[in-house]
């Protein structure tokens, strides 16, 4: 039995999603298991997911998927190379992933082969060198860099999919230990594009969600009943601004040297937005006056959602400590039946036992308790917020939902 692998935010889990975990038992056969690494309660944009994640991943598997494991924030939160390296990590970690299927604007393999092939080059790193020193941006200079090399195959970059697509490709390399890459047509809207379509986008969802605008035909009842009882119970919808006082606060207290950790590029980013904090009076201001051509939106996001953290993103090579589940269906329960024997790294089903492991698994749990303890408070009814759950919590069982 062929077991996909699939990394993603499902933020919210949306149309676009169980098109292809439908997609992937079309092509890979029908008793085709689907084990998702999801994004805990943090995710790429550099925000906080809109529901909780257990609630996420109980979407996931109303909508098809058989296992949902938690990536934690310091890989979450990161940028494109450090989120597919904890993504394929955390799936090949499990010992029983055949296939890592991703979605992409091109859909074909070949180009984004190609690419990361060159990305992965000693001639790639000359290259991107001459690129920033022109002074343009990491996204352009990566780009200008590839194309000089590989021709038109480095267009795809040019793509949000195709980009994160790459990364996956080029963690498989290092890491994949086997796992087979499956690339499907990106369908519906295209990231963050707010366009009319069968398939909405995520960030589209999001933002109807957000201003109180009417949502719940866009998503499929497995994800819209769960995320209208959260709403109901006043644990959603969640996003920064929620805590936007709480998150000045913690910013105004840090020394310029205190954000030096969060810059990522290690470029001198963290001068500039520590001259905003200084200076601006709201999240959106601050992102504003560190904005640059240099320095894409995203970028600074994720850098602000770090610091009030206090979780800087993954170093490179680094790889999740465990096997955190969110979720399973009843073929789940069978692929965790396997891994017990053939994981290589102990999976967590009952967060308690996570102090026997000790180590490397128990700082990075806690580390994760405490970035649930400041999730919480960004709950609309804050009489939800008690700290503490994430000890309490455990995974989502289909069967039960």
């Amino acid at each position: 039995m062929a077991v996909a692998g699939i990394i993603a935010e499902y933020n919210p889990f949306h149309r676009g999603h169980a098109w292809q975990i439908a997609e992937i038992r079309r092509r890979l056969g029908a008793d085709t298991a689907v084990a998702a690494c999801m994004s805990g309660n943090f995710v790429q944009r550099g925000d906080f997911a809109i529901m909780r994640k257990h609630c996420r991943a109980a979407a996931a598997l109303r909508g098809g998927a058989d296992l949902v494991l938690e990536l934690p924030t310091p890989w979450s939160a990161a940028g494109a190379e450090r989120f597919a390296q904890g993504g394929v990590g955390i799936l090949a970690a499990t010992g029983v992933v055949t296939h890592l299927a991703f979605g992409s604007e091109c859909g074909a393999l070949a180009p984004l082969a190609e690419t990361a092939a060159w990305l992965d080059s000693p001639a790639y790193d000359r290259r991107l060198r001459e690129f920033v020193r022109g002074g343009a941006s990491f996204a352009a200079a990566r780009q200008a860099a590839v194309r000089s090399l590989a021709g038109a195959a480095a267009e795809c970059l040019s793509r949000p999919n195709n980009a994160l697509a790459v990364e996956y490709l080029r963690a498989l390399g290092t890491q994949g230990g086997g796992i087979e890459p499956l690339a499907l047509p990106r369908v519906g809207a295209d990231h963050d594009s707010g366009e009319e379509s069968a398939f909405p986008s995520a960030s589209a969802i999001r933002e109807r969600i957000l201003a109180g605008a009417a949502w719940r035909e866009l998503l499929p009842e497995c994800a819209a009943g769960i995320l209208e009882a959260e709403m109901a119970a006043g644990r959603a919808p969640v996003c920064v601004g929620n805590c936007q006082r709480a998150v000045l606060a913690r910013l105004r207290r840090m020394g310029e040297e205190d954000f030096r950790p969060y810059d990522g590029g290690g470029e001198g980013l963290y001068h500039r937005f520590y001259a905003a904090v200084q200076s601006a009076a709201s999240i959106e201001e601050i992102l504003e006056r560190a904005k640059t051509r240099r320095y894409p939106m995203a970028r600074l996001r994720r850098l602000l959602l770090q610091a009030y953290l206090g979780v800087p993103q993954a170093r490179r090579g680094e790889r999740p400590p465990y096997l955190r589940v969110l979720g399973f269906s009843e073929r789940g329960r069978a692929l965790l039946g396997q891994m017990r024997e053939r994981a290589a790294l102990p999976v967590i089903t009952k967060p308690a036992h996570v102090r026997r492991l000790g180590g490397a698994a128990e700082r990075v749990f806690d580390q994760e308790a405490r970035c649930t303890d400041l999730y919480v408070l960004a709950y609309p009814d804050l009489g939800q917020a008690g700290p503490g759950s994430e000890y309490a919590a455990g995974p989502q069982m289909e069967s039960i939902l």
